[in-house]
């Protein structure tokens, strides 16, 4: 009687550890691509109508002075979006409220100041319990690389899952995201 409960409980434990592994190793099993964010537009911008393909996904804000990163995103979207890279801002006023304004405000700097033509997203909280479900989607697959302070870079790969992750300092331009964006465009 006591082997069978033994070789019971190693089974069950053998049958849990195997379930929660995704999430142990930092992945979830719900890829990217199953979010959506409203867009700046009033429309949805879809991460499912990017499947398979590489997205960086960052927070902005018009305020902060890390705002003149637009520019650098937007020379990362030029430069890679034929290959298949999106990018998506998605502002933010939960650091310092840095984006207080509503849409026409965000628009007036994305586009107006920066000649943004990438997707925005409407204005979204990116931490804590009222986070966008994308937001605590990574904070749980990279609970150590969360936003702390506007133009945090998460790079979702073609797998939908979160290739890697650049801290607001990290500017667009750097060498190690271009080199990033390069190897998940190159990941088949």
């Amino acid at each position: 009687m006591l082997n069978r409960r033994t070789m019971l409980a190693a089974m069950l434990a053998t049958t849990a550890s195997a379930t929660r592994a995704p999430a142990d190793n930092g992945m979830s099993r719900i890829p990217a691509y199953a979010f959506s964010f409203a867009a700046l537009s009033g429309d949805d911008i879809r991460l499912a109508a990017f499947t398979g393909k590489p997205l960086l996904v960052v927070n902005t804000a018009s305020l902060c002075g890390y705002t003149p990163q637009y520019a650098g995103l937007q020379e990362l979207w030029s430069e890679f979006r034929e290959r298949g890279l999106t990018v998506i801002g998605v502002p933010s006023n939960d650091f310092g409220g840095q984006e207080p304004g509503g849409t026409s405000e965000i628009s007036e700097t994305a586009h107006h100041q920066y000649g943004v033509t990438f997707p925005i997203a409407a204005k979204a909280i990116v931490t804590g319990p009222k986070a966008h479900p994308f937001y605590k989607w990574a904070a749980e697959a990279r609970p150590k690389e969360v936003p702390k302070w506007n133009f945090h870079k998460y790079l979702v790969g073609r797998d939908g899952y979160i290739a890697e992750v650049f801290p607001s300092a990290v500017e667009p331009a750097d060498t190690r995201i271009k080199t990033a964006i390069a190897r998940a465009l190159a990941d088949t």
